[in-house]
């Protein structure tokens, strides 16, 4: 399992390289948005690099599949998702202040539903035009950080079936370029 180490050490260099903290977000010229979209180029290409080279490659091979129990089971890894959320709790508790998570109006796993109305919101508009994030600000806590929502595409017929076939899912009609979801990216912009 040599390989995941540096599947989570390649995002945290892009993202720490991109990223604002505190008040660096107020630099001219990186608009947050272009940060955001950074961010999810760097995990969209990992995911789809996991879920193919990795996850199916395994699965084919008979040797281990990708399953929400690994943690207890053996011969099986972390499915997609589980590898997006987390890696986000990861740099989330390097204090990075970067949280990126998968969710979707239809989860398998009720913790990856939508947080708030806004988070449902941007899950409805993502499906009905996916080629263009919802993004906003909002206040956590004291500080302002800045929100995007990345509609989040079955690319693999793995994905598919995975979710059609599981027991807890909601949605068992999913096809490969359905809109499943959302990638949530979030960080802070400094004090305002």
């Amino acid at each position: 399992m040599k390989w995941i180490a540096p599947l989570t050490v390649i995002p945290m260099i892009v993202l720490t390289w991109f990223t604002p903290r505190g008040d660096a977000a107020d630099v001219p010229g990186v608009p947050p948005e272009t940060v955001a979209g950074y961010i999810h180029a760097v995990i969209e290409t990992h995911r789809d690099f996991y879920a193919t080279h990795v996850v199916e490659r395994l699965e084919e091979q008979g040797e281990t599949k990708a399953d929400g129990e690994w943690r207890s089971q053996k011969k099986t890894i972390p499915l997609p998702v589980q590898v997006i959320n987390e890696t986000s709790q990861m740099f989330s508790a390097k204090a990075t202040g970067i949280r990126y998570r998968l969710i979707s109006l239809w989860p398998i796993n009720k913790n990856n539903g939508p947080r708030d109305q806004l988070d449902k919101n941007g899950l409805e508009a993502v499906a009905v035009r996916p080629e263009q994030p919802v993004t906003r600000m909002v206040k956590i806590d004291d500080q302002t950080h800045f929100r995007a929502i990345y509609a989040d595409k079955a690319v693999r017929q793995a994905c598919v079936a995975c979710h059609n076939s599981h027991p807890n899912s909601p949605k068992k009609d999913f096809q490969v370029g359905d809109i499943m979801g959302g990638l949530v990216i979030e960080f802070p912009l400094g004090k305002q």
